[in-house]
């Protein structure tokens, strides 16, 4: 009786406390799907869709937390200090390449570091559009360019303000082709849409979804844009490659968690971005927002990282300190 005891207790044992096995499961609770922007705006607008999808293949509730602060620092300092257990992934565009490095280059310390965190996915990658006021004399960016040479400094282009994701690109252009143009930052890419409109800048480079129906309507004219190949809303616009440019630029949106996040919760969300991305619904709500899908899984894109970095770092450089 004694002994059959012992063969019970140890096999209880070999077994493992009820349930332990579920526990260890990821995940076994709601994911917070961290947006440091605003609602309503490009970074909630892919988590919302992707939260749904993800959530039916997780059989776990996915919501969306917004918490925007500092252009996007506070939310993603929060995911950086927060516990790294994968039930927080965040969306990430391009103030998260920029602002640790203009902390830098302001002599701050910056509020998170990009070290801190590891790529899940990339989701959308859209080229800019170059358009110009349809007033002034351009028909092409060699027009443009030739008229730029001519007069230095003198043609001003609108950002949505320093720093930011359309105002570095433009000076990466700018570099690229050789000439100085004139930088007017506005409080955002809406403002900045709206000054070029009323002829209050001459050019500006944007993502597709804020000028496409003013280049189809005749109010803002589109040079060329700077992916790889032609936007298919734009079909007439050629690329600044096709035009013998090498430059090549997108505003990308990816989603990343935390560095130290358990190897097994980075592969079931990678596995979970990947599907849901693919998926009718994510794509139709990609559609509805004028941006394309671009999925990129985590090894490619955080290969891309480092080259972001570095010309974002050395553009910061060229251009130097703003008020």
């Amino acid at each position: 009786m004694m002994r059959l005891a012992v063969v019970v207790i140890l096999g209880v044992l070999a077994i493992g406390p009820p349930h332990a096995a579920a526990q260890d499961d990821f995940p076994s609770r709601a994911i917070q799907i961290v947006v440091p922007l605003p609602p309503g705006g490009a970074a909630d607008l892919h988590a919302r869709p992707l939260a749904r999808v993800m959530e039916q293949l997780l059989k776990q509730p996915v919501v969306v937390v917004n918490k925007p602060g500092a252009g996007s620092a506070v939310g993603t300092q929060f995911v950086a200090i927060s516990k790294a257990d994968g039930y927080l992934p965040m969306i990430a565009m391009p103030g998260f390449f920029i602002i640790p490095q203009v902390d830098t280059l302001f002599g701050r310390s910056p509020k998170f570091k990009i070290e801190q965190f590891a790529p899940l996915a990339r989701l959308s990658a859209d080229p800019l559009v170059l358009v110009a006021h349809p007033a002034r004399p351009w028909k092409s960016v060699a027009d443009l360019l030739a008229d730029a040479r001519r007069r230095p400094g003198e043609i001003a282009y609108g950002s949505a303000g320093n720093y930011t994701g359309i105002h570095l690109p433009t000076e990466m252009f700018a570099a690229s082709a050789g000439v100085a143009l004139k930088h007017v930052p506005y409080n955002g890419a809406g403002p900045a849409v709206a000054a070029l409109l009323g002829g209050h800048v001459d050019m500006m480079v944007s993502g597709p979804g804020p000028v496409l129906a003013h280049v189809k309507a005749g109010t803002l004219r589109a040079l060329a844009t700077t992916g790889r190949k032609r936007l298919p809303a734009l079909p007439e616009v050629p690329t600044l490659k096709e035009l013998g440019h090498d430059f090549e630029y997108y505003l990308q949106v990816g989603m990343v968690v935390h560095k130290a996040t358990p190897p097994q919760a980075v592969r079931v969300l990678r596995g979970a971005v990947k599907q849901a991305v693919a998926s009718p619904e994510f794509e139709s709500a990609m559609t509805s927002l004028g941006t394309s899908v671009a999925y990129m899984d985590a090894d490619e894109w955080g290969a891309l990282w480092q080259r972001d970095v570095k010309l974002i770092r050395e553009t910061l450089q060229r251009i130097g300190k703003l008020d």
